[in-house]
């Protein structure tokens, strides 16, 4: 593969969805199975838009790590820097599907997952200062040694770095825990990515403004703001900028939002503006939430596009 334009780092496993809707996992009878994990899910996103990318995790000594290897070469991600974890397996999620909003989640991630186990020691730092975005998740900071590995990575980025608060309260203490690891984190990114939950978790701030003018204080140059039927709030120093959803009858939203980030990558490589990003990114989103799966579902660009071209395509 040539040089990298994307390097996302962090959490991978597979994903278990429910063929059978509106019913809880007692009653479900059969699952289909797909990549996940955002930060991983993201990295498919932008290679699905046309852009060489590779993930920075770990996976166990098992056929499910086999499987998410084979898969983010047929998605046509760069494995280069996915390493093996000898004492872990590799993660399962298994969710239930309530259209349009109630997409519960069970991790199983224990004793500890893979992706947690990377060391800095092991990152290639030269590939990380080379590419042009760098995409860390909040989830990688939750434990150690993935901390100071993501820390590391940070430190190490000389192209934008995007930081995806990525907040999943099950693998923290207490929010107060996930808001000093993420000020830890933000100083080094120049765009900072979250829901309204995130951001309040960041700073707690709840208004959508009044959340990204704190997001802003603590380095960030971006601060995007996801709102869901609401749409997507952006925030610089100087601009803002808000785009309204797009209407789409919801299937299941959980891959949604790292469709949106590999688009946001799209926008940012092609130095696109702002508002043009958003569009296309909440509209790579709304295709998602369109589908069952969340990798095999991400949109070429020319979908994305279709969408967009609609009538009366926003709400």
């Amino acid at each position: 593969m040539s040089e990298l334009e994307l390097i996302t780092m962090g959490r991978v496993g597979v994903d278990l969805y429910p063929e059978q809707t509106g019913v809880r996992l007692a009653k479900v009878k059969t699952f289909a199975k797909s990549l996940g994990g955002s930060p991983t899910n993201v990295a498919v996103a932008a290679a699905r838009l046309g852009h060489r990318s590779a993930v920075i995790t770990k996976v166990g000594d098992d056929g499910f790590g086999l499987y998410v290897r084979e898969a983010l070469a047929e998605f046509g991600v760069d494995a280069r820097f996915v390493g093996t974890d000898p004492e872990h397996h590799t993660p399962v999620v298994f969710c239930e599907i309530f259209p349009p909003d109630d997409f519960p989640l069970l991790f199983y991630r224990s004793p500890k997952a893979p992706d947690l186990t990377i060391t800095a020691d092991e990152l290639d730092l030269e590939a990380i200062a080379r590419v042009p975005i760098l995409w860390t998740t909040g989830t990688g900071l939750s434990e150690e040694p993935s901390r100071t590995a993501t820390l590391a990575a940070l430190r190490a980025a000389r192209g934008r770095v995007i930081h995806d608060l990525d907040h999943r309260p099950m693998f923290w203490s207490s929010m107060l825990a996930a808001r000093d690891a993420a000020r830890l984190a933000l100083p080094y990114a120049k765009v900072a990515v979250g829901n309204i939950d995130e951001l309040e978790m960041a700073t707690g701030e709840r208004d959508p403004d009044a959340a990204a003018d704190a997001i802003l204080q603590l380095g960030p140059e971006l601060a995007i703001v996801k709102q869901g039927p609401c749409g997507t709030l952006a925030r610089t120093k100087s601009e803002r900028v808000e785009v309204s959803a797009v209407r789409i009858d919801v299937v299941n939203g959980l891959g949604a939002g790292d469709a949106f980030g590999g688009a946001l990558v799209h926008g940012l490589l092609l130095g696109w503006p702002l508002r043009r990003t958003l569009e296309f990114a909440n509209a790579a989103g709304a295709v998602v939430a369109s589908r069952l799966a969340c990798a095999d579902a991400m949109p070429t660009e020319v979908e994305v596009e279709a969408v967009l071209s609609r009538p009366a395509a926003h709400v």
